[in-house]
């Protein structure tokens, strides 16, 4: 799991960040997550789970927005930094995430277990 964690430490540092609309969760919903980047985030019940999916929603999604947003995982960090998962409102870093951290993203979604958040 080392290994996992600074796969992922490198990967965050090469994705841009920009600021989100205060309160939109427009790109948010139920999303797969590494084992690794899921022990970061706080535990839930199987029943919040189960009122999150039922609004289609993140577990850790809350009035204002996400709730995890420092601990949020790879794939809802790449959500508006690429062409092709932009922002529903816009929003975008000054500079986009280059094509090679995205490919590696992808990879390491592809080929590590996820779990639903």
């Amino acid at each position: 799991m080392y290994r996992n964690r600074d796969i992922i430490a490198r990967l965050r540092e090469r994705i841009p960040t920009f600021e989100c609309v205060k309160g939109c969760h427009d790109c948010c919903g139920p999303v797969t997550t590494s084992s690794e980047e899921i022990s970061r985030l706080p535990v839930k019940s199987a029943a919040e789970h189960e009122a999150a999916l039922k609004e289609f929603n993140c577990v850790h999604l809350g009035p204002d927005g996400c709730t995890v947003y420092e601990e949020r995982p790879l794939i809802c960090r790449l959500f508006g930094t690429t062409p092709r998962m932009p922002c529903p409102r816009e929003r975008r870093p000054e500079n986009m995430v280059d094509p090679e951290t995205e490919r590696q993203v992808h990879h390491y979604i592809a080929t590590t277990r996820q779990v639903l958040v």
